[in-house]
This record gives structure tokens, sequence and C-alpha cells, in this order.
């Protein structure tokens, strides 16, 4: 049998990793800058994990983050301050940041069994109860989210795509398949044109 609790710390060191990828070699203006309507963007998906990891598999532990996060001090975290890099926050800090955030919770996942209790201030009073167990596979799905989110704004920055992308095809390949799909959609979009009165 796979023991739960190191098949779960698996997955999470592998998508923080795939998170952390997808901001090798770009520079402080590409891992910044928005790609979505909603401001989505590199280093605030970092930022905003790195505050995970120090609230639900520390502070709701009673092993609150030995450094201070001044975007939850203030409250700004609420206007979405954890989503975004101010100019004065470096690449190197938020990144440095999300790693010492993801070596503290390693030492609580460590120390603790999946059993363990523990409580997360902000839930509702009647549901901050909780364990180790829920938080930790809460915090597996954040950062598998998140790291899709990354994969996907890399893509758009520079065309680097995942690791599967080289053993799919070459350049001309990718076009041919991405061509396949345009097509196939187009022909919903030829349907939805013409479709009946009421729907337009």
């Amino acid at each position: 049998m796979t023991d739960l609790k190191a098949e779960l710390h698996r997955r999470l060191r592998a998508g923080r990793a795939g998170l952390l990828s997808k901001l090798e070699g770009l520079s402080e203006y590409d891992m910044r800058r928005p790609m979505t309507p909603t401001a989505t963007n590199l280093l605030g998906l970092a930022k905003h994990l790195a505050g995970l990891e120090y609230g639900y598999l520390g502070a709701s532990f009673d092993r609150p983050a030995p450094e201070p996060l001044a975007w939850v001090e203030d409250g700004s975290i609420w206007d979405g301050a954890d989503m975004w890099a101010r100019p004065e926050e470096s690449s190197q800090y938020i990144i440095g940041l999300y790693q010492r955030a993801c070596a503290h919770a390693d030492r609580t996942i460590a120390d603790l069994a999946l059993e363990a209790p523990g409580q997360v201030p902000h839930w509702p009073e009647d549901r901050r109860a909780t364990t180790l167990g829920v938080l930790l596979v809460r915090m597996v799905a954040e950062t598998a989210q998140h790291a899709g989110h990354a994969g996907v704004l890399r893509e758009l920055i520079d065309g680097r795509a995942g690791p599967d992308h080289d053993g799919f095809g070459d350049d001309a390949e990718w076009q041919q398949y991405h061509a396949r799909v345009q097509a196939a959609a187009d022909t919903h979009r030829a349907q939805d044109s013409s479709g009946p009165p009421h729907a337009r």
C-alpha cells in the first residue's frame, strides 16, 4: 500500500516544481505582466501560493510564518494584493518567499499525522476545525490548479509548453494540429451563426 501522506506530499512537491519551472528564464516584466482579463500573472501565482503554504500548512497548526507578509498584515490581501507583485517586490524575493513557505510547510507535514487537528482562522467559525489531511489535499489541489494556470501563461508569453510538447512533434506538426482543432471549432461557428432565430 502507498503511504497516503507520502503520496500527497510527493504530488505537492511536483506541483510546486512545475509552477517554479514556468518562471525560469523570463524577464522581470514577463514574470509580472497580466496575461488575462483578470490580470493573472506568474509572480502573482507564486506569491499567492506562498501565502497559502504559510497559512494552511503553517498557521493553521500554530506554526505561523517566521516572516511578515505585508499584504496579510494590512488587510490588502482581501483586495487581491497577494495576486500580483508590487514594483518593489523583486522576483528574487517572491520566489524565495515561496520556497521558504514550502520548506515551512514541509516541516509541518513531516511532524504531524494526517489526523492532526488544526483551525483555519478566516473560515466560518462553525467550519474552522479541520485536519492536516484535509488541508494537505486542499494544498495539492490549489497548487495543481495554479501550476496549470502558470503553464498556460508561459505558453502565451513565449510559446514554451509542457514537458510533452517536443514528444508530439516539431513546429510544423503543431501548426497542423492547431489547424485541425480550429477547423473543428469553425464548423460550430458556422452553425451558431445560422442557428434558430430565438437563439440569435
